[in-house]
């Protein structure tokens, strides 16, 4: 079921502030129009957008765009990025990370993971488990969280932090875009982590992603919009389809609100204080805790 836009708001009610938790601000999908579609999301109530680096080439853009707009970013490599970059790299992460541990617009390391479903390749699967492993172990040096990507790799992802003891450690994170089991949902949160749902959460057909948004418990949930891509149904619908954009977010959430029966306004409460747990270091960049939460 869609939800109008104008839900998104309660009358009398203070704007919600919202924490856009992945977006790719970078991609050339906004190359020509990257100011308008940043006064969009700030006119939408959007606080805070975090921008996960793919490769040690974006590494300069993402950081940069965060500094520009007060927003927050995250270095890493992502899975579908690992095929035929030298394992030598590795180090321009670690001496990335290493030269801006102290700015405090990084938040994570990431966007890292396993993506299962783009190879069966024993090969390729055995590159992306080397760079998800030792960019894990940077983020244990560092002390930072980490943004996960996940497609058809729950279990192994899950074990491993299980193995490493990552939640008991005090680190954390966000199972970016999730669509795994209950079960895995649990062994996923086990781990300190909490759960990112965006554009799926409109259609009707995602059964999984909107049975876990409903049941799973508040605190659990994140929201994203994983632009420009994982657009909403009235963008992928719209007889002139355009990017995905962080200005979306506010009706994500009334969408949220509508499955689980409440108000946006404690959507936006909810999920801002969950980001703010899972990414401590975005505490930073926002208005106290008090301004960033509204009235449910």
């Amino acid at each position: 079921m869609l939800v109008p836009h104008s839900q998104a708001s309660q009358a009398g009610a203070a704007p919600p502030l919202w924490i856009d938790t992945h977006a790719h601000l970078d991609a050339s999908e906004f190359d020509a129009s990257r100011l308008a579609m940043l006064d969009r999301a700030r006119a939408a109530g959007v606080a805070c957008v975090v921008i996960p680096a793919v490769h040690p080439d974006n590494f300069q853009a993402v950081r940069e765009l965060a500094h520009a707009n007060g927003f927050a970013y995250a270095l890493g490599v992502h899975p579908m990025y690992v095929r035929g970059l030298p394992r030598e790299q590795l180090q321009r992460v670690g001496d990335a990370l290493a030269s801006c541990i102290d700015d405090p617009h990084l938040v994570a390391v990431g966007e890292i993971g396993l993506d299962h479903f783009v190879t069966s390749d024993p090969g390729e699967r055995a590159e992306q488990a080397w760079w998800w492993e030792r960019q894990l172990d940077l983020a244990g040096q560092f002390g930072l969280p980490v943004l996960l990507h996940v497609r058809r790799a729950q279990d192994v992802l899950a074990a491993t932090l299980r193995r490493r003891r990552w939640g008991a450690r005090g680190f954390g994170g966000i199972a970016h875009a999730f669509n795994g089991s209950p079960q895995q949902a649990r062994a996923m949160l086990a781990e300190g982590l909490c759960l990112g749902f965006g554009g799926m959460l409109s259609f009707d057909r995602s059964r999984n992603i909107r049975r876990l948004a409903q049941q799973l418990d508040e605190s659990a949930l994140v929201l994203e919009t994983d632009a420009p891509d994982i657009a909403p149904q009235w963008i992928a619908h719209a007889a002139l389809p355009r990017p995905n954009e962080p200005a979306e977010l506010p009706r994500l959430g009334a969408v949220l609100a509508a499955l689980r029966g409440c108000t946006a306004q404690h959507v936006a409460q909810v999920t801002a204080d969950n980001a703010l747990r899972v990414l401590p270091r975005l505490r930073r960049l926002l208005p106290a805790p008090e301004s960033v939460r509204g009235e449910a």
